[in-house]
């Protein structure tokens, strides 16, 4: 988690993305300006108006109090409703160019620094996090301008009256528009930044519990995993209610210190009366001019309620922004000459591990070799695997492709000159060709359907109701691992890398499916390097060259 940063800094970044639709935002704080002062000027010359039926000598005759009111009403519905479509205009907008930012982070942090942090997390800030920051640019920063120009002007109004009325209505302006919101966001800020966290966690907890529904029927964990639910739901409705509390007690301030101003303004117009300074029609007006202008000051108090959790939401998605990669991607893009790999006494160890997992490793991979890793499970294989692909940066040595240290090689070109195959084949909700043309995005039928051969999985494609057309599913749940697999490797041939790693490439395999793989690797890769690891020695039968993985190094077999 990193450092908490202060509501004023995490304001002025969120400000900062707003910058590109200023000239629209300044289209809302004007509109909305003139849609409150014509609000105000409804029931202040009503109250003219009245004050004039009682012969009292305001200026204005009951007609053009009446034209005014009439005006002003019709032009108060089109002012709210330009103000309120520009601002969530703009709200909507910044919500799309911040998902954006996050997705390239994420992409930045990936497959590192992902691997180690709870999805549910990840998807609440994308989801609902991001959503709730349609209340600071909709109802929050236009509402701040809005309020600081309507009261001055009102101020201003009230000024002309009596010097007294000005000065006081300022005073109450600031009360209920800045210290009230200031001093209650500090009370509540730390319960918005709990109700988040605490939300993250049970929508991980319900992910995992999806994800896991067949192992939890089968082992019988319903009723544990539903009161593990009860349980968050419980914690959730408690830090809730330590919000809504935090709300009710802004609110009574408010309407307190409303009601303080109301009569402060009374004894203050009373005052003036005897002493012949003004009119008991003047009085009346101010009194009602200061009691309909505290729309915009109020908007402003209560946002310290919506902000407790706006602002947790921002920290959660600048945290993700500010997290620096594992890795940093390099940009451009060349042409490789060969496939020659070099790995140089390779130290490395994942952060927060004192002993290296892999320790002066030494590898040579020529064009058209075909290497076999083999080892115990956690003995490092996969994690060699990842560092030829620069999902991870070596601690000591180094690791170069065409002569060239892959940190200095374009992420582009690193990943058009590698293909992977892992034992676990992540299929989207997409057909079964889309799925497999991620490998080559602009490849047509017939090549799509040339991989599935070399793959032995296009018999099998034609066989369904939809062939190629068929949907695959959520995370692929249409077909079992060993279809799954095998579409994978479609997808990897397709890509026609000149490096193929494979994974565990057979492990969802039948004996007979994996010979048919293992012979279609074979034959259709004899000029291109493959590097497999595998638990199963049949599994690097095709490869020219195996080495084990023990005690943390490389030994020849």
């Amino acid at each position: 988690m990193n450092n908490r940063q202060s509501g004023f800094k995490l304001m002025t970044r969120l400000i900062k993305v707003l910058k590109p639709l200023t000239p629209i935002m300044m289209i809302t704080i004007t509109f909305g300006v003139l849609g409150f002062l014509a609000a105000t000027a409804i029931t202040s010359f009503g109250m003219i108006a009245t004050a004039t039926a009682l012969n009292i000598d305001m200026g204005f005759s009951i007609k053009t109090c009446i034209t005014i009111i009439i005006a002003c009403s019709i032009l108060r519905g089109i002012l709210r409703y330009i103000e309120q479509y520009s601002g969530h205009f703009i709200a909507f907008t910044i919500l799309a160019i911040l998902r954006d930012k996050v997705f390239k982070a994420l992409r930045k942090l990936s497959p590192a620094k992902l691997e180690s942090k709870e999805k549910g997390n990840l998807i609440s800030v994308i989801t609902s996090d991001i959503e709730l920051l349609e209340v600071f640019y909709a109802h929050t920063i236009a509402p701040i301008a809005i309020a600081i120009i309507t009261s001055l002007i009102i101020a201003g109004v009230l000024y002309s009256i009596n010097p007294i009325y000005g000065v006081v209505s300022v005073v109450f302006y600031i009360i209920i528009g800045y210290l009230i919101p200031v001093v209650s966001s500090k009370f509540g800020k730390k319960a918005g930044a709990e109700y988040r966290e605490e939300f993250a966690k049970t929508n991980s907890h319900l992910l995992e519990s999806l994800k896991g529904i067949k192992e939890i029927l089968l082992f019988d964990e319903g009723e544990n995993r539903l009161k593990e639910i009860n349980k968050n739901s419980d914690i959730l409705d408690e830090k809730m209610g330590g919000i809504k509390k935090h709300e009710g007690i802004v609110r009574a301030f408010t309407d307190v210190t409303i009601m303080i101003a109301i009569l402060t303004f009374l004894f203050i117009s009373i005052k003036l009366y005897n002493d012949n300074v003004i009119n008991i029609g003047q009085g009346l007006v101010a009194i009602v001019i200061l009691s309909s202008s505290f729309g915009p000051v109020v908007a402003l108090s209560n946002l310290s309620n919506n902000l407790v959790q706006t602002l947790a939401c921002a920290q959660r998605l600048f945290d993700i922004l500010d997290e620096v990669p594992a890795v940093e991607e390099v940009d451009g893009d060349i042409e490789l000459e060969t496939s020659h790999i070099n790995v140089e006494n390779v130290n490395f160890a994942y952060k927060g591990r004192e002993e290296n997992l892999l320790k002066d490793i030494n590898l040579e991979i020529k064009p058209g070799d075909k290497i076999g890793i083999l080892g115990e499970s956690g003995s490092g294989k996969s994690t060699l695997l990842k560092l030829l692909m620069r999902f991870w940066d070596v601690n000591e040595g180094s690791i170069s492709l065409d002569n060239k240290n892959i940190k200095n090689i374009p992420t582009k070109t690193l990943r058009k000159s590698q293909s992977l195959v892992t034992q676990e084949t992540f299929l989207f909700n997409d057909t079964i060709e889309n799925n497999i043309k991620i490998g080559k995005k602009d490849a047509t039928r017939e090549e799509v359907i040339e991989a599935c051969k070399k793959a032995s999985i296009h018999e099998f494609i034609e066989t369904l109701p939809k062939g190629y057309e068929t949907n695959a599913g959520e995370l692929g749940s249409n077909f079992s691992s060993g279809e799954k697999q095998r579409i994978g490797i479609a997808r990897a041939f397709l890509h026609n890398a000149d490096i193929l790693i494979l994974d565990e490439p057979t492990s969802n395999l039948d004996t007979l499916n994996e010979a048919e793989i293992l012979k279609s690797i074979n034959n259709e890769c004899k000029e291109k390097s493959i590097v497999m690891v595998s638990h199963r020695k049949s599994s690097v039968s095709i490869c020219d060259k195996k080495v084990y993985v023990k005690n943390n190094t490389l030994n020849l077999a």
